[in-house]
């Protein structure tokens, strides 16, 4: 059989030297918050189940009963005749969830990223874009055929200046997310939408890591930090801590009106299937019921955080978030501190570039409101023995 495809094994032993080659392992999800990797039992710290939904036992009984009512899939397009009750009904119930007219839905996240940006930017208008921004937020930048220029949200100065320069866009959008999930810092919404007020830019904001986390009733960053009503396009997820699939905007009827006529990744994808959505829906009641949850996620990342920080590890973050990196550097270093993590019974995620810049590899530990105070401490003795090599991490906050 002839190589269609010879340049691949030379790229890939580049990847293997580099240390950032990446293995496909299978994992079996249990019950109880662990999982079994490679035939190891694994108390899971890497997944974005934040409030523990994925496995309630009242997301699944809805999601079996839509399944038994409605079948596995959607078979079509939204567009077509994919949309059915439990889409609307989730729709509803998203609006409502989020204080907004109305809502839509996208097969992902990920997709409801790129096909917003892309319905709304277009070549003669100007999108800025921070420099953390999930992949999915750049997709959608660059797809969109705009004039894409980056900023830090730790220099909105140097963004307001490039918004005065930049006068002959047609349109100028500002997006960011709202939490930045290698770095676990949050955006400063508030002065980023006084910059979009000052300069008539549109402020497009992802809640992907934040909703059902952060604010009062767990809408996000926006609800925090009260800028509700200042952001024009809110975009989540539901597939972290709501514990289901897909993704959403929620806005105006005008809004909804034209990501149904143009956001390309909505139209053209199968709609998702009837069960994520009753899960989705379900999820949402917890959320609502069960403020408890926020609460003691938001009190565990404190201490985990305070634990690792006081034993000289650089952690940066906001220090209520459940996302906490452990910086460590070298990319193979990086591997093999996770590996130990998980002969001692723990799974967490080992991030190296791209996801992150040089020389920034990280370890990645996720909370869950379902982790308990005994499996935390020992997480964190864990870390802290493992990650203390000399060489490896510098002490610090971050």
């Amino acid at each position: 059989m002839s190589q269609q495809l010879p340049w691949l094994s030379g790229a890939l032993d580049e990847l293997q030297r580099a240390g950032l080659v990446r293995r496909r392992r299978e994992v079996i999800p249990l019950t109880d918050g662990s999982c079994v990797v490679d035939g190891r039992r694994l108390i899971d710290f890497a997944s974005n189940d934040y409030l523990g939904l994925a496995r309630d036992p009242r997301l699944i009984a809805a999601a079996t009963k839509a399944t038994q009512e409605a079948g596995t899939g959607a078979s079509a397009s939204a567009l077509v005749c994919g949309r059915t009750e439990w889409h609307a009904e989730l729709e509803r119930r998203l609006s409502e969830f989020e204080g907004q007219p109305t809502a839509i839905l996208f097969p992902s996240g990920y997709a409801a990223n790129v096909g917003t940006i892309a319905a709304l930017a277009e070549s003669n208008d100007v999108v800025f874009s921070d420099r953390f921004n999930h992949a999915s937020l750049i997709d959608g930048c660059r797809l969109s055929g705009a004039n894409v220029r980056i900023y830090r949200h730790d220099d909105l100065v140097g963004l307001e200046r490039e918004l005065v320069d930049l006068t002959d866009a047609r349109r100028r959008f500002i997006v960011t997310d709202s939490v930045f999930s290698m770095d676990a810092d949050l955006a400063p919404l508030a002065d980023l939408c006084d910059i979009a007020e000052r300069h008539d830019a549109t402020l497009i904001v992802d809640e992907a890591h934040a909703t059902g986390v952060f604010g009062e009733r767990g809408r996000g960053v926006a609800e925090l930090q009260h800028v509700e009503t200042r952001i024009a396009v809110r975009i989540g997820t539901l597939s972290k801590a709501i514990g289901s699939q897909g993704g959403f905007v929620a806005g105006s009827a005008e809004l909804v009106d034209w990501l149904w006529n143009k956001a390309r990744t909505q139209m053209f994808s199968t709609a998702l299937t009837p069960a994520a959505c009753a899960a989705a829906t379900a999820a949402l009641t917890v959320i609502a019921d069960e403020p408890f949850r926020r609460e003691e996620l938001s009190k565990r990342a404190t201490d985990l955080r305070r634990s690792l920080i006081d034993a000289g590890l650089q952690v940066p973050g906001e220090l209520t978030c459940p996302i906490v990196p452990v910086i460590v550097g070298d990319p193979e270093a990086t591997v093999a501190s996770a590996a130990r993590l998980e002969e001692r019974g723990f799974l967490v995620g080992a991030i190296r570039p791209p996801t992150v810049p040089e020389g920034t590899s990280r370890l990645r530990i996720v909370l869950h409101a379902t982790h308990t105070a005994d499996q935390i401490a020992s997480l964190s003795a864990a870390v802290c023995e493992t990650c203390r090599v000399p060489g490896w991490i510098k002490s610090g906050t971050g």
